[in-house]
Formats: C-alpha cells, sequence, structure tokens
C-alpha cells in the first residue's frame, strides 16, 4: 500500500511541474514576442499590455514592430470596444 501511495505522490508532483512548466513557456514567449513588436510604440506600457493580451488569446505575434498581421489572422481580427483593432 506504501508503494502505491509513492507512486500516485511522485505522479501528482510530475504533472504539477509539468503544468507550472507549460504557462511559463507561453509567457515568455509572449513577453519575447511583444518585447519586439512593441520596442518602437510611443506608449511602450501600452503596446506591451494589450500586445499580450492578444498573445496569451491568439499563441501568436506578428513579426516585425508594425504591419504583418496577415501572419496572424486571430491577433489581426480581434477588436476592441469600439470595433478598432484591438492589437498593436
Amino acid at each position: 500500500m506504501d508503494k502505491m501511495k509513492s507512486r500516485i505522490l511522485v505522479f501528482a508532483i510530475v504533472l504539477i511541474m509539468i503544468t507550472s512548466a507549460m504557462g511559463d513557456d507561453d509567457s515568455s514567449f509572449c513577453d519575447g514576442k511583444c518585447s519586439v513588436r512593441c520596442s518602437k510604440a510611443g506608449r511602450q506600457d501600452r503596446c506591451l499590455k494589450y500586445c499580450g493580451i492578444c498573445c496569451e488569446k491568439c499563441h501568436c505575434v506578428p513579426s516585425g514592430t508594425y504591419g504583418n498581421k496577415d501572419e496572424c489572422p486571430c491577433y489581426r481580427d480581434m477588436k476592441n470596444s469600439k470595433g478598432n483593432p484591438k492589437c498593436p
């Protein structure tokens, strides 16, 4: 019985580690991509905020600092409450 509990405990720990690592990778992916995307923005704080929101949802950020939105249709098509493009 103790052997079974040990295996379950080890499995649970490994599962938690894998799950937490997956979230970190997605966040660091978005941070890196958005840093490049917003590097020339006049309002970097705003650009990074909205780029991060869009990246988390779409799992994609267009290349370069401007344009190229056709590379990521989800990112391109997100709109704010006024119907304007949400993503920088």
